[in-house]
This record gives C-alpha cells, structure tokens and sequence, in this order.
C-alpha cells in the first residue's frame, strides 16, 4: 500500500465557489487535513479530474500542490459522480474490475446488474482476498 496517499477532492473547477458546494467541502476537507481532523494522507481541492491526473495540467494553470498531478486517491463529490466516473471507466478502458466498498470491519461486495459473470466473481474473490489478508 502507500504510505501516505495523496487524495484529490474533486470538482468541476479548482476554487472555492459558492455556488458549487462540492467546493466548499473540498476545502473543508483540506483545512480538516491540515489540522489532522483527518489523519494519514494529504489532501487537495478542490481540483479538478485534469490538475489531479496531470502534472501538466496543474502547471499549466497555477496549480502548486503536492497532490496536483500526483493524486493516488480520487474522491468525487457524490454518488452521481462516483457511478458516472467509475462507468467510465470500465467501459473506456474494458479492463476487468471489482466492486467492493472498503471501510467496514468486513469488505462489502458492490456490483451492478450490468456487471458480467467474470466482474462478480472478481468482486468476490477480492473480498474474500482481503478479509483473510485482515484476519491474518
């Protein structure tokens, strides 16, 4: 794993808005990160997919960050955005996934109707992975 993740809090632009407040929470994230409210990795944002992904990007408009081009963790602002994006992915990139939700004392498995046969076994397989890994 990495040790220190860097977490991107994204949104469709990189400042403050008040009238988008997706960005308002991205920047209580990060002053809740800077006051170790929310320990073991750093967080930045609001940022946006391109100034998280790309160093590039980030550079190309202002953005110094230790997260800004580095981001290991994407946090997206909602269930909408997080279903959208991690369609997606999936379809753009036709790689083989899993759906699990981690956090909990035990991996929860989370597929779709539309997942294959071949994705909920992998999901299955990788939850059962990491809980003996855990137990271990």
């Amino acid at each position: 794993g990495v040790e220190t993740p860097k977490v991107a809090a994204l949104a469709a632009v990189e400042v403050v808005n008040p009238d988008m407040p997706c960005t308002i929470d991205a920047a209580a994230l990060v002053q809740m990160n800077r006051r170790n409210q929310i320990k073991g990795c750093i967080i930045d944002g609001p940022l946006a997919l391109d100034n998280a992904l790309s160093e590039e990007a980030a550079r190309h408009k202002g953005i110094v960050s230790e997260v800004a081009g580095h981001a290991e963790v994407l946090l997206v602002p909602d269930i909408e955005a997080g279903n959208i994006f991690a369609k997606g992915i999936v379809y753009l990139t036709k790689n083989r996934t899993a759906g699990l939700v981690l956090g909990a004392k035990v991996p929860i498995v989370l597929t779709s109707r539309a997942d294959t046969a071949e994705t909920k076994l992998l999901s299955i397989a990788s939850a059962v992975a990491l809980a003996a890994y855990k137990s271990a």
